[in-house]
């Protein structure tokens, strides 16, 4: 699991400085940890703590996390970007129910794709190092509320 003390001794062995604006963007950012978040959102978290901290030192800062793999961008085709933590000790990435309605995102943590990942790389001669699944449709509050009307 990522703490605060792997995240500094990563950026550190890969010569990245850890500046009192780093530390306090990586505090906040743990405090995301089973959620899905925008740099804007991180942004506000750490404004909150550290007033002096800029835009450009978050966008920056989720780069290079980015880059190291510590973080991952989502895309749930809103039109917005959002991150979330990964596990170090992650084999797949999870996978994601967007409800078509709300735009609410529920995180899957089964993965119902190793058989098939096995068949593909039987049958096509193909390694597969990682997958991502989008499912689309209408969380229980969405279909509750519009039960019985037709869906657009």
């Amino acid at each position: 699991m990522n703490n605060k003390k792997q995240i500094v001794d990563a950026l550190r062995k890969r010569g990245n400085k850890v500046t009192p604006q780093r530390l306090v963007t990586i505090e906040v950012l743990l405090t995301f940890r089973q959620q899905h978040f925008s740099v804007e959102e991180l942004f506000l978290g750490v404004k909150q703590r550290n007033p002096d901290v800029g835009m450009s030192t978050i966008y920056r800062t989720v780069q290079i996390l980015e880059e190291m793999g510590l973080i991952t961008k989502r895309n749930f085709d809103d039109g917005f970007a959002r991150y979330e933590l990964c596990e170090l000790d992650e084999k797949h990435w999870h996978h994601h129910l967007i409800c078509l309605k709300c735009g609410k995102v529920i995180e899957m943590q089964d993965d119902f794709l190793e058989a098939l990942e096995k068949e593909i790389e039987e049958k096509k001669d193909f390694m597969i190092i990682n997958h991502e699944l989008k499912v689309y449709g209408y969380c229980s509050d969405c279909y509750a509320i519009t039960k019985g009307v037709k869906f657009d």
